[in-house]
């Protein structure tokens, strides 16, 4: 038996004389024994002469491009990022970071033992600190730790001197 879309891949083939002289007969014969068939062809003959009558298939004139970018063109280009960011956000959120940096040295001062001898092994006061820093304060933390104050530093300096340039220019 055939599944339904094979069923109407058959019939649209048959409707549009896409099929070989044998499909159309097998289709004629199924079309006059079973019904489902029958009851298919119908529904698309119908929808395939009511695409036939409409005047929807048109073609655009040969000028078509070309009017359309015309008429795109005498509209504006849309404003630059910066006239619709608020800036007050974007500070604030720079605000938020170097307070929590401050915050964090700030901690790592109060909490630093400045009374230890410059040959121990450790330059925190166990006493003070519960956590042990050399677990988590490690070489790639570090390395990270530096490598994103350069870009963060070279950022600032990119948007200093962009700045410096647009007001000379």
């Amino acid at each position: 038996m055939y599944t339904r879309e094979q069923i109407e891949q058959h019939i649209w083939d048959y409707i549009d004389g896409l099929s070989t002289a044998e499909e159309k007969a097998m289709v004629e014969k199924l079309m006059q024994t079973d019904p489902i068939w029958k009851a298919i062809y119908d529904e698309f003959y119908a929808l395939h002469t009511r695409i036939q009558m409409t005047d929807m298939l048109e073609e655009p004139s040969m000028r078509f491009t070309r009017n359309v970018m015309e008429e795109v063109s005498k509209f504006n280009v849309a404003p630059p990022a910066q006239s619709y960011i608020n800036k007050k956000i974007i500070y604030g959120i720079a605000a938020f970071f170097v307070i929590s940096v401050v915050a964090l040295l700030g901690y790592v001062f109060t909490t630093f033992d400045f009374s230890s001898a410059p040959g121990s092994a450790s330059i925190f006061d166990s006493k003070s600190l519960d956590v042990d820093p050399a677990k988590y304060l490690n070489s790639t933390v570090l390395n990270v730790f530096v490598f994103m104050d350069v870009i963060i530093g070279l950022l600032l300096l990119d948007r200093y001197l962009t700045r410096k340039k647009q007001q000379t220019a």
